[in-house]
């Protein structure tokens, strides 16, 4: 079965959300840090990293 990787994340973040209780705005600096990064001159080195 193939699963979407945008729903696969929606699922998994609802979870947690749900579980783990933390405060909005956390959630939003961690999203809105992760959306800044994937377009900041540091991504190839994050990517790097996470591919080895």
């Amino acid at each position: 079965m193939d699963v979407p990787l945008w729903l696969a994340l929606i699922v998994i973040g609802g979870l947690g959300i749900k579980l783990i209780r933390p405060p909005w705005w956390l959630v939003a600096v961690i999203l809105l840090g992760g959306f800044l990064l994937a377009d900041s001159v540091l991504a190839p080195l994050i990517d790097s990293t996470i591919n080895r």
